[in-house]
């Protein structure tokens, strides 16, 4: 048999840096803090209170047993009567209080999560899956409710129960409590052991539960392609075996929890008829006073079994919260945006429009083998209109993530109007620059909530104006209910030209200084193609455009066309000057579109 090392195990599963971890959360509960001691202050008022049951019902059974005045006997039940008000009392106040502190609490902790997710850069989100972050601000701030609620108040509680109890027990009999301690170790060891095991289950619970979260999350995202593939009875089959998973270690969970609980209820009641059989010896011996004594001496020994117990549980539910906790913790520990306001970008950081690419390499941190671009060098002029074409996977994507500083280059530097990108803030860099990309995500409210995202805050008339300059108004003063129509989840209710012209409309209102066009026409039909290009070039008028495309017809009028390759630029001219370029990737480009 392997031999078990219990300190270290105890190290692993109960660490002084799990608890602190635990406990760095209650940063949080600090602003509420003269609630919480208040109610800290009723939970040990109530502890005490309770603890004065036992002695006075044993002081009630001596009076009645040795034929006391009735005044006497009156006097001990009014006084139990009173405790027993005054606990209630106390009690009711201390779980309002504590229920107040946990909601504002969780309210101020899924904030900051929020806050905090929202900030992290894109390289966070590369390996991770909306469903899955969802059910960290849901399932596991749901699960440290209970342990702000109730937890942490019953653990206390139950502390001052046993210390107290097993003072008032020596007290009533040094004799009797020494022989009712013994038995109390073997229920705490197992307690630790079970708690280990719980904390394994719970965790595992808690990620197979983000995983099923996942999968409803990702195909109500993308309904469309699961009725279009008629892929409906797969992403069932798929929810319904990570639901079974999650159920199948809940249930195995439950087994342990089932036998852990008999033992205990087997374990509380043995030891009460073991100390009400010795309590009998030490009275026919004249060790103990009375019947009194006895009976509060069992009524004690019941509090503090049932205190252990509570402990087993309450530390089964620290477990819990600390797989919960670690979780969050992750999420927290992770290094957010330098991000501030951008709704007031200082004069030293408006940018001109000038840009420049220095020898710039970068691959992605998830693929640091794969360079995407590898030395590449180039300037683009204020109020220029750039175009950069391509194979796919060329790189031309990525200079657009790296404009917007979604990512950092590896290698090499960029500068806007000679100023390196780093030396501007990263809000004011973005509060600058706009995006239509091909694959348009629009909001799940009306209209006029997705173009007020372009400039929140603006006014019905500017909202108006930017959807005429971006041919959109027409058709959508045709919906009823205008400006206010829904458009559904991901722009559902519209057109692929619509959502189009929405995103541009978003764009004309936040009036960019540098605009980027990502694909912006290849997916519509003629008619639609045109009202976009017509809204598109009055939108790049005035502005620096990066225009990505791979239709090589909308490019023509671009001042400069940038042909990138495996990574690296190949050719740079005008649409007449790389025409002319025999064996150009440009111009086999150009005759393969333009003869098919």
């Amino acid at each position: 048999m392997r031999y078990f090392d219990f300190k270290k195990s105890f190290r692993k599963n109960f660490n002084i840096q799990s608890l602190r971890k635990t406990l760095r959360l209650y940063k949080y509960v600090k602003p509420y803090w003269p609630e919480f001691s208040l109610g800290m202050l009723f939970l040990f008022i109530s502890s005490l209170a309770g603890l004065a049951f036992p002695k006075l019902l044993g002081d009630l059974v001596d009076s009645s047993a040795q034929g006391h005045l009735m005044e006497n006997i009156n006097r001990l039940g009014l006084l139990l009567a009173a405790v027993l008000v005054g606990q209630a009392v106390f009690s009711y106040f201390r779980i309002v209080l504590f229920v107040n502190v946990t909601e504002k609490t969780l309210a101020s902790l899924r904030q900051h999560i929020y806050n905090h997710l929202i900030r992290l850069p894109m390289k966070f989100f590369l390996n991770r899956r909306v469903g899955e972050l969802g059910s960290r601000i849901s399932s596991d701030i749901s699960l440290l409710q209970e342990t702000f609620t109730t937890t942490i108040a019953e653990f206390i509680r139950q502390i001052i129960v046993i210390v107290g109890g097993i003072a008032l027990l020596l007290h009533t009999s040094a004799k009797l409590t020494v022989f009712m301690l013994a038995i109390f170790p073997v229920i705490m060891l197992i307690a630790y052991f079970f708690g280990r095991f719980i904390r394994r289950f719970s965790k595992q619970v808690q990620t197979q539960v983000a995983e099923a979260n996942t999968i409803v999350e990702e195909t109500l995202q993308g309904i469309l392609n699961v009725k279009a593939f008629a892929n409906e009875f797969f992403e069932m089959k798929r929810y319904r075996q990570k639901t079974l998973e999650a159920a199948a270690t809940g249930m195995k969970s439950g087994k342990y929890r089932g036998a852990f609980s008999s033992f205990l209820i087997m374990g509380i009641f043995g030891a009460m008829v073991a100390v009400i059989w010795k309590g009998a010896l030490l009275i026919s011996t004249g060790e103990m006073s009375s019947a009194g004594e006895l009976f509060s001496f069992i009524i004690y020994s019941g509090f503090i079994g049932g205190s252990v117990t509570g402990l087993a549980e309450v530390y089964t539910n620290i477990q819990k919260s600390m797989g919960a906790t670690e979780n969050l913790l992750e999420i927290l520990d992770e290094p957010a945006e330098p991000i501030t306001d951008s709704s007031q970008v200082a004069p030293e950081h408006h940018l001109g429009g000038q840009i420049s690419f220095e020898n710039v390499t970068f691959h992605y941190p998830s693929r640091e083998d794969i360079h995407v671009l590898t030395d590449v060098s180039f300037q683009v002029e204020a109020d220029q209109q750039v175009a950069l074409v391509g194979p796919s996977g060329a790189g031309k994507s990525t200079i657009v993530s790296l404009l917007l500083r979604l990512y950092d280059p590896v290698g090499g530097h960029i500068a806007y109007d000679g100023k390196n990108s780093a030396d501007i803030p990263l809000s004011a860099l973005r509060a600058q620059m706009a995006v239509v990309p091909q694959d348009v995500f629009l909001f799940g409210g009306n209209i006029r909530e997705n173009i007020a995202y372009g400039k929140p805050g603006a006014t019905d008339d500017e909202i108006m104006e930017a959807a005429r300059k971006a041919n959109a108004w027409e058709f959508i003063q045709r919906f009823p209910q205008g400006l206010d129509t829904v458009v559904g989840e991901r722009g559902i209710q519209l057109s692929g030209g619509q959502r189009q012209r929405i995103a541009i409309a978003r764009a004309v209102l936040k009036d960019p200084r540098i605009l980027i066009l990502d694909e912006a026409t290849s997916a519509l039909d003629s008619e639609s193609e045109r009202l976009v290009q017509d809204a598109l070039e009055k939108l790049m008028e005035g502005r620096t455009s990066i225009v990505i495309a791979h239709r090589l017809s909308t490019v023509r009028k671009a001042d400069k066309i940038i042909v990138l390759d495996k990574g690296q630029i190949v050719e740079e001219g005008t649409h007449k000057e790389l025409i002319g370029v025999a064996g150009g990737l440009y111009k086999n480009l150009s005759e393969m579109q333009f003869t098919h």
